[in-house]
């Protein structure tokens, strides 16, 4: 009887590991779309999309250890201080913890930026690591965003 209880015991426990890495797994090809979504609507100045993406206690620290909040993020959009001409994503990494409610992703972008003055590309290669929670009531939002600039490759 003992072994035939540790063994349902064992199979039940099996079975919530499947369905939590189930639900982790879902949860981070979410997470990895709405990634590419903001890069997009960073690029596009789609606010409305990034009011809903941004958690209102967003800590946003730049490449350059500039840190924002939400309202002033999205503010220096609006302002051209924080400019995107294209986003490429090089490298995309998402680990989803807690059942699916909470996300790490990891990666490696490339900012297009407006040309310097002598008409020269101005790029910016980052690495970048962002949390991202998952409310009940508003979805996926970003909580934080992380990023360091990284040498650019010598041609």
């Amino acid at each position: 009887m003992k072994k035939l209880l540790a063994l349902a015991l064992l199979l039940l426990m099996a079975v919530a590991d499947m369905a939590q890495s189930s639900k982790d797994k879902a949860a981070a090809k979410e997470v990895e779309a709405l990634e590419r979504q903001r890069f997009e609507a960073q690029v596009k100045k789609d606010y409305a999309f990034l009011e809903k993406v941004f958690a209102d206690d967003l800590v946003y620290t730049h490449s350059n250890g500039k840190q924002n909040g939400k309202p002033d993020y999205i503010q220096s959009i609006r302002d051209g201080k924080s400019q995107y001409d294209k986003i490429d994503v090089e490298a995309l990494n998402v680990r989803a913890y807690n059942n699916g409610q909470a996300a790490v992703v990891n990666g490696t972008i490339t900012i297009t930026l407006p040309n310097n003055p002598d008409g020269t590309p101005n790029l910016a290669h980052l690495k970048y690591v962002v949390v991202q929670i998952k409310d009940p009531k508003k979805g996926w939002q970003v909580v934080l965003w992380q990023s360091q600039k990284q040498p650019q490759a010598r041609t």
